[in-house]
């Protein structure tokens, strides 16, 4: 009997866009009743899909397309408009980077900010600290404001607290970007103890290789709406083949 750990039925979710902006207090003090018109901006329209417990799986799509969207929306960040979400566990979401961080703390301190956050007690973050850290490579710098850190070793650093997090499904957005080629190595093992250990990874990326690497099904995403699921290979030579005909015609 298959058990999903992620259920998603007809999700919507739109923002409305303001065309003209009044950004200081002296623009709406002398014109406080001037009409500012808004844009309807749908983000993501009547998506529904499965994710089986235990699975890895990727979500794939061009910019604007409504991924980041969605893995807000599962990690309850954003509520959508419409539609169900039913998340079966305890989520750690590695969303955007910087949330969360303070700049002007330092490591070790935004360590014990973002841990208790996603809900390590004070222990457990006493016993994962030196992990987490070494995980990271940052045993030289744990002490430095994050202000001086490059965006290679924040992304290290907030991914060490992500999986250090006691978790049933982890949420993962674009974290291959900025690491190298060491770091990507890293969490590619990480992603294979995980799933031996029977938990659900969620998986966004423009990176097909590693979506073809680790992710047992993925969703296409295009203009919001789901064109595609399914097998791996197809789903990712499905969009690379979009990719070549949008060239085409570019050309």
């Amino acid at each position: 009997m298959t058990i999903n750990a992620i259920e998603v039925r007809d999700l919507r979710k739109e923002f409305r866009l303001p065309h003209e902006r009044r950004d200081t207090l002296r623009e709406h003090f002398l014109r406080p009743f001037k009409r500012v018109d808004y844009e309807r901006n749908v983000a993501l329209d009547g998506v529904s899909f499965d994710v089986e417990r235990g699975e890895c799986f990727g979500v794939i799509g061009p910019n604007g397309s409504g991924k980041s969207t969605l893995m807000k929306l599962l990690a309850r960040i954003y509520r959508q408009d419409a539609g169900e979400v039913v998340v079966q566990g305890k989520l750690s979401p590695f969303i955007e980077l910087g949330v969360g961080f303070d700049p002007e703390l330092t490591g070790r301190d935004n360590v014990s900010i973002n841990g208790t956050l996603l809900g390590l007690s004070k222990r457990e973050l006493q016993r994962r600290f030196d992990d987490i850290i070494a995980f990271a490579e940052l045993e030289r710098f744990v002490d430095q404001k994050l202000k001086n850190y490059s965006s290679g070793m924040q992304v290290r650093l907030a991914y060490s607290i992500a999986i250090q997090v006691d978790f049933d499904v982890l949420l993962l957005d674009e974290v291959l970007a900025v690491g190298d080629q060491a770091f990507q190595e890293k969490c590619f093992e990480t992603f294979e103890r995980i799933r031996s250990e029977g938990k659900t990874i969620v998986f966004v990326s423009h990176n097909l290789q590693a979506i073809k690497r680790v992710c047992d099904r993925v969703l296409l995403i295009q203009h919001g709406r789901a064109t595609a699921i399914g097998d791996t290979e197809e789903v990712v030579g499905k969009y690379e083949e979009l990719g070549r005909r949008d060239a085409v015609s570019a050309g």
